[in-house]
């Protein structure tokens, strides 16, 4: 692959991790909420928390694979995005079937991560 090729794979990415963050916090009494509400976690402090960390978790993972791409990098952002994707299929499988996606989209998300993981030094 080459390094044009390697950068547009890992900034897509990156705007995948961002993105997710920016949507996750913009709907936080919207959809974040509810998508917990529905999993049963009905506490508002610890659906707070909840969403507080996984989008800090996005925003760190986003910037670190643009800012400082590694083997190690991607490997968490690969490690950090399976974690996510059970979680949320424990929570609500039914996601699997959304018609936009929001759990099939990892499949090429991994598969982008283990090119870059297997480019990376």
């Amino acid at each position: 692959m080459s390094p044009h090729d390697e950068r547009l794979l890992r900034m897509g990415v990156v705007f995948v991790w961002l993105a997710t963050a920016v949507a996750s916090l913009w709907e936080f009494d919207g959809q974040s909420m509810e998508l917990l509400a529905k999993a049963g976690i009905t506490d508002h402090r610890l659906a707070a928390v909840l969403i507080a960390a996984g989008a800090g978790a996005d925003f760190l993972v986003g910037f670190a694979l643009a800012l400082w791409p590694s083997r190690r990098v991607y490997l968490t952002a690969l490690a950090l995005m399976l974690a996510m994707t059970a979680v949320a299929s424990v929570l609500d499988p039914s996601l699997w079937l959304h018609p936009l996606g929001p759990l099939t989209k990892n499949v090429p998300i991994a598969a982008a991560l283990w090119i870059l993981i297997r480019g990376a030094k």
